[in-house]
């Protein structure tokens, strides 16, 4: 049987390099949510943190082991999450990170950046344009890329979600994860199945930004055309070919949601569950909205990944599927 990149072992020493503010994160069944969804809900939440997402848990390996060997610098292409957390697991080690992004990323992401002491350096085009430039400093300078995902600390950092997971809940019978390039799906996935091979691993992904998702269902890489989503921080075009080949060990499906979806579901964390998450946290409660009977009676965990939103535009999000839910309860 073939396995994946990742290593139980290594992901559980990962657990000693991660700062634990960052560690074992809230788990709790949210009741409020599951008579609206009709099924047991629990959330792992990944945003009661100094980032506001789970991208620290992999920034957190690598920098222990740029320190450890003595590098001075770091660069990497981000939407925003990640270069925050890379942002500040290199500040903490003392090194220079420099965060490349697209101008048209989220500003209140890219100005968290800049407040961490990052150099960021903008770019027109969209994320996989970001990619080629951090690579091409990369060499120029002679310093470490990070590439989110294809390197495993990445994915191994995530994935000690996935032993907290398990540790913690008895039984579960599917955990819903956001599917962007792959690193919190695969690590997550990893563990699941080492430790509970009942439960289903399901991505998701907006219809929006499709490739990973195509990718799994075709079993190839497949590379799409510019994205058009909300959910930035799964935005992207072009799969890692290794990445991919691990979600193919580890994930029984991958679905794909419609923005509206991914907008109720905000609504509903903030209605329902007191929570302000950025649209790839909601991607889970999508999922079960536009299949409720896939999901009924059956306990469900979602993880909610990330919290940084742009203020003005998140209200402008929830308070239109807030009058979108109105009408509806009038025309009912």
């Amino acid at each position: 049987m073939r396995e994946t990149r990742l290593d139980t072992a290594r992901i559980r020493a990962a657990r000693r390099m991660i700062d634990p503010v960052f560690l074992d994160t809230p788990l709790y069944r949210c009741e409020a949510l599951e008579p609206v969804l009709g099924c047991a809900v629990s959330i792992k939440l990944e945003t009661a943190n100094p980032v506001r997402s789970f991208k620290a848990r992999g920034t957190e390996v690598v920098a222990s082991l740029l320190a450890e060997h003595g590098s001075p610098a770091v660069v990497c292409a981000s939407s925003g999450n990640l270069g925050q957390a890379l942002a500040w697991s290199g500040r903490r080690r003392g090194l220079d990170v420099t965060i490349v992004a697209s101008r048209f990323a989220t500003a209140a992401k890219l100005d968290r950046v800049r407040a961490l002491g990052a150099t960021l350096e903008l770019v027109d085009g969209d994320h996989e344009t970001a990619r080629d430039r951090a690579a091409a400093i990369a060499h120029r300078d002679g310093i470490r890329l990070v590439e989110d995902s294809l390197d495993i600390e990445t994915c191994e950092g995530a994935a000690t979600i996935g032993l907290e997971l398990v540790d913690a809940v008895p039984s579960f019978d599917a955990v819903l994860v956001a599917l962007g390039g792959g690193a919190l799906a695969t690590g997550v996935g990893h563990v699941v199945k080492a430790s509970a091979p009942d439960a289903e691993v399901i991505c998701v992904q907006p219809l929006g930004a499709p490739a990973m998702a195509h990718s799994w269902r075709e079993r190839r890489v497949v590379t799409t055309g510019p994205v058009d989503t909300i959910a930035d921080a799964v935005a992207g075009r072009r799969p890692i070919p290794a990445v991919l080949d691990d979600l193919l060990l580890v994930a029984d499906d991958a679905v794909l949601v419609r923005e509206a979806s991914i907008v109720t579901g905000m609504r509903m964390l903030l209605d329902h569950a007191g929570l302000v998450v950025e649209p790839s946290a909601a991607l889970g409660l999508a999922a079960i909205l536009e299949d409720r009977e896939r999901f009924a009676g059956r306990h469900v965990v979602t993880i909610v990944c990330g919290s940084n939103v742009d203020v003005d535009t998140y209200h402008r999000w929830v308070g239109a599927a807030f009058a979108d839910e109105s009408r509806r309860c009038r025309d009912d």
